[in-house]
Formats: C-alpha cells, sequence, structure tokens
C-alpha cells in the first residue's frame, strides 16, 4: 500500500514539474533566445530575409547581454512565416513553445497583425521591426514596434508627390487582403484629398502578375502619379510592365519598394520610381562597412540579400531592433518574457536609423521623419532625394 502511495506521489511530481517547465522558457545554460518571426518564402521572402540579415549581423557583432550581473549567449530562433497569414500563427506558436524572451518581426503587417494573439496568449512581447500598419498594436501591451506607421508614410508621400509633381491627380493600387498595401493606399488617399487632390483607386487580387490594364488604366484617367503599395515581387513587374507601355508617370511606393530587387527591374529602363524608407546607405559609415562585410563573407548571406551588397533599410532596422531587444533584457534583469514585456515601455536607444522611444499608449516609437530616394536606371543605385516630413 505504501508502495502505491509513493508510486502515485511520484506521478504527481513528475505531471507537476512537467507543467512547470512547460510554463516557464526552457533555456540552455547561460543562454537566452531571442525569436525572429520572418518571412523567408512568399511575396514577402526578399524583404524578410534582409530584415533577418540586419538581426544576424547585430548578434554576430554583440552574441552575448549581460542580464542581472551575468553574461549570457543570445541565440537567434528563426522562423519562416512564408508571408502567409495563415500559416504566420504556426510559426509563430513555435517560438513561443521554444522559450524565447522576446520576438522581432514581421517584416509584412499581416502575418504580424496574424501571430499578435499567438504572442499575447504565450505571454511573450513582440517587437516589430518595419510592420507599418497601426493594426500591429493597437489595443494592445504586448506589441511593440521601432518603425514609423502608415498615417504617417502615407500623408509624407502625398506630401511629396504634391510637392515634387505638383500632383492634383493620383492613381492608386492596392493589393486586395493585404493588410499592408491596402492600410498605406487608404493614408496616402486620405491625405492626398485633404491636400485637395484627386483619387482614382483600384485593386488586384493575389497571384495576378499581369498589371498592363491598371498601367493602362492610370494613363486613361489622367493621373500624374502612379502609387503602389506592394510587395517587391508584384513591384518588379509592375515597373517591367509599366516601362514596356511607355509610363511616364512617376512610380511612387513605401518602405517595401526599398530592395535591390527593384533597382534590378528598373536597371536600364524608362521610369521613375521614388520610394519613402527608414534609412539611407551612407547615414552611418560603420555600421555600411560593417553590413557590407558580413553580407559579402558568406555566399549564404549575399544570396539573402539579392546578389549584391546594397543595403536595405530593412536591414538596419533589423540591426537597431536586436539592440532594442537587449537593452529591454537588461533593463528587465531577467530572460523572463514577462518582465522583458514590461521592461519594454520605458527603453530608449540611439540606433543607426535614429532614436528609439515608445509612447506610452501603444508602444510605437516616435518618429516625425522619412528618406525619400529615387532609382538610379543608369548605375542601379538608389539616389538619396531628401528627408519628408508631414505639414
Amino acid at each position: 500500500m505504501k508502495k502505491k502511495i509513493v508510486s502515485v506521489m511520484m506521478t504527481a511530481v513528475v505531471a507537476a514539474a512537467t507543467v512547470f517547465s512547460a510554463a516557464v522558457p526552457a533555456f540552455a545554460a547561460d543562454t537566452v533566445k531571442i525569436g525572429v518571426y520572418e518571412p523567408a518564402s512568399g511575396d514577402n521572402g526578399a524583404g524578410g530575409k534582409q530584415e533577418t540579415l540586419g538581426i544576424q549581423y547585430a548578434n554576430s557583432e554583440t552574441p552575448t547581454v549581460e542580464i542581472d550581473g551575468k553574461e549570457y549567449n543570445v541565440e537567434l530562433d528563426i522562423v519562416d512565416n512564408e508571408s502567409s497569414t495563415d500559416k504566420g500563427p504556426s510559426a509563430a506558436s513555435t517560438l513561443v513553445s521554444d522559450g524565447v524572451s522576446i520576438v522581432l518581426g514581421s517584416y509584412g503587417s499581416g502575418v504580424s497583425i496574424a501571430a499578435s494573439d499567438i504572442f499575447k496568449d504565450g505571454g511573450v512581447p513582440a517587437l516589430g521591426v518595419t510592420c507599418t500598419n497601426p493594426q500591429v498594436t493597437q489595443g494592445n501591451t504586448h506589441y511593440f514596434r521601432i518603425c514609423f506607421l502608415d498615417p504617417f508614410q502615407g500623408t509624407v508621400l502625398a506630401n511629396f508627390a504634391k510637392d515634387k509633381f505638383e500632383a492634383k491627380k493620383a492613381y492608386v493600387l492596392t493589393k486586395l487582403g493585404d493588410d499592408y498595401s491596402a492600410g498605406l493606399g487608404h493614408y496616402f488617399t486620405k491625405a492626398f484629398e485633404d491636400l485637395g487632390g484627386e483619387v482614382v483607386e483600384e485593386t488586384f487580387p493575389d497571384g495576378n502578375s499581369d498589371f498592363t490594364s491598371y498601367i493602362t488604366s492610370a494613363k486613361n484617367a489622367g493621373a500624374d502619379v502612379f502609387f503602389a503599395p506592394t510587395s517587391t515581387e508584384a513591384a518588379a513587374l509592375i515597373i517591367e510592365q509599366a516601362a514596356a507601355q511607355g509610363l511616364d508617370l512617376p512610380l511612387l511606393a513605401g518602405d517595401t519598394w526599398d530592395s535591390n530587387v527593384i533597382l534590378k527591374a528598373a536597371e536600364g529602363k524608362d521610369v521613375q520610381v521614388y520610394v519613402t524608407t527608414f534609412y539611407q546607405e551612407g547615414g552611418n559609415e560603420d555600421f555600411d562597412n560593417g553590413m557590407k562585410e558580413f553580407i559579402n563573407s558568406d555566399s549564404k548571406n549575399l544570396a539573402n540579400n539579392g546578389g549584391d551588397d546594397t543595403i536595405a533599410a530593412v536591414s538596419a532596422m533589423g540591426y537597431d531592433a536586436y539592440y532594442v531587444a537587449l537593452e529591454a533584457l537588461k533593463a528587465a534583469g531577467s530572460a523572463d518574457p514577462a518582465k522583458v514585456n514590461e521592461a519594454l515601455w520605458d527603453v530608449t536607444y540611439e540606433g543607426v536609423c535614429g532614436n528609439v522611444q515608445f509612447d506610452s499608449e501603444n508602444g510605437d516609437a516616435q518618429r516625425d521623419t522619412a528618406y525619400v530616394k529615387t532609382a538610379n536606371t543608369e548605375t542601379g543605385a538608389w539616389d538619396f532625394v531628401g528627408e519628408q516630413g508631414v505639414e
């Protein structure tokens, strides 16, 4: 009888230990995990790989962090959300199960929004790097972000269209079902109309590869600018087909078009491409030199950066996000996600893309400037146009 009681007690102890270990992050000795929730495939795979490269470079530069007087190795736990709002939550669940202290990502607002409740229910804070849709952080206390938001970016682009091109009519093309595309299109439209402009809007479905009818519509509408906040995959097709049809309207876009994929699509073609973004190469010499060396040091890094060492703004933002995460871990004095979440509110960090300080309402970084650059179709590089705020 006593043996049976002991056996039952031991079973209970094992069960309790199992529950406890499931509730507490499972860290290897002297290691803290930072989750990287980014697309490596799908429509936004190119941008996701470049954002991840910035995080990886920062980790290679600073692979440890001191927490409460003890040094820990920092391990990056990288998952592919496949640019998919359907598959993203599963990738997010993997990070929660792996016991990460904080998550960085994602490139793409839609997949960020789709994973939000997974992180919330798992008790893990997330730090958005370049997901610009307001819904990512709205109404929650666990998702933060270091980039500017689409209401700001849309207004910046509307002001730029008016100031640079004296535009009176804008053609706006967005993707159906894409939170980023629809959101930025909406905020540009509102700001442009508030400035007295007229907007012609159209949408295209997922999987579309023929944009000729939309380009024709923009021509027939008598638009002064063509605004298309889309993925890099769609952007390359738009550029190629716009050049083929002799579209002489400036092509405007937001941060997703800041990619060497766009530069390669525009090179040698008679097109005008202007984008708003978070960083301009040349803004920080030490970062630029180190990032280029990191890209060129490994064939996989070079491939993930699109085959050359052009520095994408999302890489610079990923770099900053990693260091903000380290600051949160140090401020928390713990790898416990709940303590890291609480510490994030008061973190400040001076990064290569500017100062990061979160507002007390949504956990959004307070930013008031965007960089505007244009694709040089002769050199295949970005030319800096200037900084642009809102009026």
